[in-house]
């Protein structure tokens, strides 16, 4: 018999709480400036005070985390987004003054976009940063004044649970709630009529919200991911460069959408590129199994899953260079643990080039021009990020020029997403829409024009008004023309 429960109850108790907030919205009337402010503070103070407890959750859920990677991939920038939001929300709420055309203005005419928010704001959070994933949309969601629904992945339970018992201390379930469950939780979640929802994660898993929320056209920001690309350019110092890519992928142990995916290294350069990526591993990660500072892969699931592609990668005869300097047996599932590993030159039909990566491998593509790189990643789907390394002024501007990509760092890896005054969204494939600051603070509000006529009857002072005579033919000669 199964145990599978029913969709109605599982959608039920959503749509009560979707209800409740909608009612509280519509009860407080327009949001004030000291009540959007009281939340974002209740938010900081919830991560300052809760900080060990967040990060002992994460690392059960990770099976090896380091507490200094949730402190600063999670915590750290979900308070620096909640303050930044808090510091320019006063002049972000005040709206904009728009131009009214000639002779409408002459008359006292006003134009302005009010940003007003749009209700209740469906949130779903990957398991890679568990905690900023909740955060940096939710600042900008509760900035523009809205009420929050947020569903957790289920692959870090640990953390959902947690969030779920801190939101309930500092909140009403009618201001911000969080709702756990699986896959089938979901599915409903991603059904319910919000007023707009924000969905991160797996392409795959995108495409089926899109199509849910299409339902009730719910307008939908889809942060997705793929296939980020770097160029290494022919100018500049190699080891400097290896290093910083080296310390980006290995950042979680390449579980991040914005991780680096596929380098391009000047052929010329590949040897001495490999060998300072090896020299860089050893100074951050001499061992791998016993190391509170490497992270784990999220799960057995996701480990085999990584391993397939490099085991598949040794079979078909590419160069695979483990970077393990203790030479350390990471076979067990259990433990979930991989070296980072470097492909070499990998076939395009592998599963290493097909696939994100999303977890710690990268692949390596000798090159010769860098268009060659360009007509490479131009033929694929948009990338997420990109990253660009060189000192070469004349080709930085061409490589961006003739690119495109939802975000780019130039000599560093991941750097544009730490910065809350940048929109952070995809391209296609990557994503629709983006959030972050004070594009974020738009994409949560409705942005609602404001006509104020001014003091004369316009229309009726120019004769636009039936019965229709040769004025107005003339008017309009002389307004359409080239």
């Amino acid at each position: 018999m199964s145990t599978q429960p029913s969709l109605d109850s599982v959608i039920e108790p959503l749509q009560q709480t979707l209800q409740t907030q909608r009612d509280a919205f519509l009860r407080e009337g327009e949001v004030a400036l000291e009540t959007r402010v009281d939340r974002l503070n209740r938010c900081i103070a919830m991560l300052v005070d809760h900080q060990k407890e967040i990060c002992a959750a994460v690392d059960e859920d990770f099976g090896g985390r380091s507490r200094h990677v949730t402190l600063m991939t999670d915590i750290f920038t979900s308070v620096g987004s909640l303050k930044f939001v808090r510091k320019n929300l006063k002049k972000w709420i005040k709206g904009e003054k728009r131009k009214v055309p000639v002779p409408m203005n002459l008359f006292g005419a006003k134009a302005r976009v009010h940003y007003q928010p749009k209700g209740v704001i469906g949130i779903m959070t990957p398991w890679n940063v568990p905690v900023n994933m909740i955060f940096s949309p939710l600042a900008d969601a509760i900035g523009a004044g809205n009420r929050v629904m947020i569903k957790p992945s289920e692959f870090t339970p640990k953390t959902a649970e947690l969030m779920q018992r801190l939101f309930r201390e500092y909140f009403e379930d009618s201001e911000i709630c969080i709702v756990t469950g699986g896959a089938e939780v979901g599915a409903a979640f991603s059904s319910l009529r919000f007023d707009h929802l924000i969905f991160t994660g797996a392409t795959s898993i995108g495409k089926l919200v899109m199509k849910a929320a299409a339902e009730n056209l719910t307008p939908v920001t889809l942060e997705l991911g793929g296939k980020s690309p770097v160029i290494v350019s022919d100018s500049g110092n190699i080891e400097e460069y290896a290093e910083k890519i080296i310390a980006g992928k290995g950042m979680n142990a390449g579980q991040l959408c914005i991780s680096p995916d596929y380098c391009f290294v000047p052929a010329s350069r590949l040897e001495a590129f490999i060998t300072a990526c090896k020299n860089t591993i050893n100074e951050l990660y001499p061992t791998i199994n016993d190391n509170p500072d490497f992270v784990s892969v999220i799960n057995e699931r996701h480990f085999d899953r990584v391993k397939g592609y490099i085991d598949e990668a040794r079979e078909a005869g590419a160069r695979v260079e483990a970077l393990n300097p203790a030479n350390e047996d990471w076979s067990d599932r259990s433990r979930h643990r991989i070296p980072l590993h470097m492909i070499v030159d990998p076939a395009d039909d592998l599963t290493c080039m097909q696939d994100e990566i999303f977890g710690p491998i990268l692949n390596i593509k000798p090159y010769r021009t860098v268009d060659e790189c360009l007509n490479f990643i131009n033929q694929r789907p948009r990338p997420l990020a990109m990253y660009y390394f060189g000192t070469d002024k004349i080709e930085r501007e061409h490589v961006l020029a003739n690119s495109i990509a939802g975000g780019v760092t130039v000599n560093d890896i991941a750097m544009h997403v730490s910065c809350d005054d940048l929109p952070f969204g995809g391209v296609g494939n990557s994503g629709i829409g983006n959030y972050r600051g004070f594009e974020g603070f738009r994409t949560f509000s409705h942005a609602k024009a404001v006509y104020q006529q001014g003091f004369v009857n316009l229309a009726k002072l120019a004769g636009t008004l039936p019965p229709y005579s040769e004025k107005v033919d003339n008017m309009m000669a002389q307004q359409i023309k080239k």
